[in-house]
């Protein structure tokens, strides 16, 4: 009954776009690149935005914002910085109708100016450390969009931090990537390997990039997000220097960190099916629906509708917040207001007719599995409470099943190469790896794309590189990537 929506086995690309259309998440705006995101997509990203920020708050950071334009002269302060960005960069060179002494980039990401106010603010050991948040758009201009996974301009949060020691900066990229893939699996249903990127995959302008890697449903993977190292490069670049305890002048030691609406692209791509949307109830923006069913309106307007009101009370007092909908839809025929539901994803519906409520009782169905279980009138708040943290955890355990079973080792060359060839397996393919970016190079050519997602953060075993045959390598996750 998935109207509109192309198999998923038929082709992947137009079924993720399918999803994202019935589901009224986003549309394509006139800008070539960029999206429209509407009230349903905004309401996942609110939640998301929600989960993230406090979390954030929780381990001592303040949100501020920082300008849209940058001077073009402070992406050339860091070489890396600036060659990793330009192809992606949108240039503003008039304004005001004239043309201006200095270009402006609309950012891609805020290094740079960013660094230009830690030179002012840091003058002593004692302004140390600085820990902001951002909640912005940035502009990185897609030669190939796709909607929430490459757009032209995209919603993100953005951390930039600035430590007085080297040691209190490895600590806090770690804290953020830790933060990250705890939010991932427990609010997303996510399962995500987290560790460091190899250098050919790293941040420009970093000394190490960590990650999180989520595998999607046609075995790909998906970067969920991001924390960096920084070392000192953009404090020498822009002079965030301070006087130390001894009284001698010291360069900061910064870090940055982020994620964006790409969230909601990995959430379509592994919970959804051929029948729309599927979205874990901690992030869904209604997690239940009453949906009252008579063609007498009589019994709707004196019976049915005053139940369904009691029952969104008693719902939204369980559920802790107004998460539960009533359904006033009557124009529409009762399948099509299930269907229209099903297709945004509401994890559970609870549907109200006149037998049920003779009965004292209710259908109630969940989202991810169609499973039907009639409900007591008296039980149902406390049993839809239940069911909307089991399909949490159900998500996130089929999730990571598919993840386990879809995940290969490669003992050698060939076998990695068989497992990316066309018809191969896919997935993720675990190898030792430890030679150059010439040779992780060589690798992706002769893998069909595939590229190092991590070094596992919790997998510290070694073995001789796939490629150089070197002892002593680290595991590495290769896979095919969005």
């Amino acid at each position: 009954m998935a109207r509109n929506i192309t198999p998923r086995e038929k082709n992947y690309s137009e079924w993720y776009l399918d999803v994202i259309r019935a589901a009224e998440l986003a549309d394509h705006a006139p800008v070539r690149g960029c999206m429209v995101v509407r009230p349903n997509g905004y309401g996942i990203w609110e939640n998301v935005q929600a989960v993230f920020d406090r979390a954030f708050k929780e381990t001592g950071h303040v949100n501020a914002y920082f300008p849209l334009l940058i001077p073009n002269s402070f992406l050339e302060k860091e070489a890396q910085h600036v060659e990793g960005f330009s192809p992606e960069c949108a240039v503003v060179t008039h304004a005001g109708g004239e043309q201006l002494e200095e270009p402006y980039v609309i950012r891609p990401t805020s290094e740079t100016v960013i660094g230009h106010m830690y030179h002012q603010w840091v003058q002593s050991w004692r302004d140390l450390p600085i820990l902001i948040n951002q909640w912005c758009s940035v502009v990185r201009w897609e030669k190939r969009p796709r909607l929430f996974l490459r757009t032209s301009e995209f919603l993100w949060q953005e951390g930039h931090t600035a430590h007085a020691t080297a040691e209190e900066a490895v600590e806090e990229t770690q804290k953020m990537l830790d933060v990250y893939q705890t939010l991932m699996n427990r609010e997303l249903a996510l399962p995500v390997l987290y560790g460091e990127k190899s250098e050919n995959e790293r941040f420009p302008g970093a000394d190490r990039t960590y990650a999180c890697e989520a595998m999607m449903s046609d075995k790909k993977a998906l970067q969920a997000g991001t924390s960096h190292f920084l070392g000192q490069n953009f404090a020498k670049a822009f002079d965030i220097s301070f006087q130390d305890k001894n009284g001698e002048r010291a360069y900061a030691w910064t870090t940055s960190w982020g994620s964006s609406t790409r969230l909601i692209g990995a959430m379509v791509m592994t919970h959804s099916d051929d029948d729309g949307l599927v979205l874990p109830p901690r992030i869904a923006p209604v997690k239940a629906i009453i949906v009252p069913i008579s063609s007498d309106e009589g019994k709707l307007r004196d019976k049915l509708e005053p139940e369904a009101e009691s029952l969104l009370s008693e719902l939204n007092a369980a559920l802790g917040g107004p998460h539960a909908k009533i359904d006033k839809q009557y124009h529409m025929r009762p399948g099509d207001r299930f269907f229209h539901h099903l297709q945004r994803g509401v994890p559970v519906r609870i549907e109200l007719g006149e037998k049920e409520f003779e009965r004292g009782e209710l259908a109630v169905v969940r989202r991810d599995t169609s499973a039907k279980e009639n409900v007591s009138r008296a039980a149902l708040a406390g049993y839809v409470k239940d069911l909307l943290a089991e399909i949490q955890n159900d998500l996130h355990s089929r999730a990571l099943a598919f993840r386990e079973a879809n995940t290969h080792d490669a003992e050698n060359m060939e076998e990695l190469k068989s497992l990316f060839a066309p018809g191969g397996k896919g997935g993720f393919a675990r190898a030792y790896f430890g030679g150059s970016p010439e040779d992780e190079g060589e690798i992706k050519y002769a893998a069909g794309g595939a590229t190092i997602r991590c070094m596992p953060q919790d997998d510290d075993t070694r073995g001789n590189c796939i490629y150089t045959g070197k002892p002593g390598a680290r595991r590495a996750i290769f896979a095919k990537a969005y």
